[in-house]
């Protein structure tokens, strides 16, 4: 397990009560039922193709609540969200499982994929072999690791498994520092944050900080803070592939609606 330091910030708040929710879960459901749900999961879809067509790609997310701004979005219906952002353009789905602090969970991820024919992204906070299997299981076909809650052989192992089941992971870092550590661990999907995780600032100019660091051969995402296209279309001069946006979508009254003005260039 990660040898993460524990300094007081939101995201050490949240990992803590995220590994004791992890032991519990552990212990009622056994890495073998886990297997068996890996072998019947639905196929895989290929998440790494989606965010590599031409245009602007976005992974629209399904966020139902967040530390920093508690519930996002209360008539939250992931079938309803999923199929309508699908028809408004997404490249794929981003769907929060977190419980305490996001309101997410592993349900919301199974009904919004099987509503849809996009791949979809576990938003999660995952530093355990035991969910990654739990990943496949409910029929994800990617997930999140976060370089700041993991040291760098288990980032390794958790890469390395994804893989194994068919999953490239998306990667994600908020510094020079931790981008490095993506890249040597071999990340293929780099997301940039630009929401500091430690104090929940978010700060655009981070992508644009590190999209010259990132190697052409990785898909680049921007995660956070993104509102319109010309942030998009700046993002995507700057040398990325793909656009994570969810609390922009989530608080609009049609995320749909929303979502296609992003899309398109405002009118003249």
């Amino acid at each position: 397990m990660a040898t993460h330091r524990n300094t007081g910030t939101v995201l050490d708040k949240i990992l803590d009560a995220k590994r004791a929710a992890i032991e519990h879960r552990k212990k009622v459901l056994p890495e073998t039922a886990l297997k068996y749900g890996v072998q019947h999961a639905l196929p895989l879809r290929d998440f790494s193709a989606a965010l590599s067509r031409p245009g602007l790609n976005i992974i629209a997310e399904l966020k139902p609540a967040s530390p920093s701004r508690g519930v996002i979005r209360e008539n939250f219906d992931p079938v309803v969200l999923a199929r309508s952002l699908e028809s408004a353009g997404a490249a794929a789905l981003s769907v929060l499982t977190e419980e305490e602090f996001f309101g997410g969970s592993l349900k919301n991820l199974r009904e919004a994929r099987k509503s849809t024919a996009l791949p979809v992204l576990r938003k999660d906070f995952i530093f355990d072999p035991w969910q990654v299997l739990e990943t496949r299981a409910n029929d994800a076909d990617s997930f999140l690791l976060i370089v700041a809650a993991l040291d760098d052989s288990l980032l390794r192992a958790l890469l390395a498994q994804g893989r194994e089941l068919g999953m490239e992971p998306l990667v994600e870092v908020h510094t020079a520092e931790e981008l490095t550590r993506a890249l040597a661990a071999g990340a293929r999907i780099v997301g940039v944050n630009n929401r500091n995780l430690k104090t929940l600032e978010v700060r655009m100019q981070t992508s644009f900080e590190l999209a010259a660091l990132i190697p052409d051969d990785c898909i680049a995402v921007s995660e956070s803070g993104l509102r319109s296209h010309d942030d998009l279309a700046r993002l995507r001069d700057a040398g990325f592939d793909a656009f994570l946006i969810g609390e922009s979508l989530m608080l609009a009254p049609d995320p749909a609606a929303a979502l296609s003005a992003l899309l398109l260039p405002p009118a003249p």
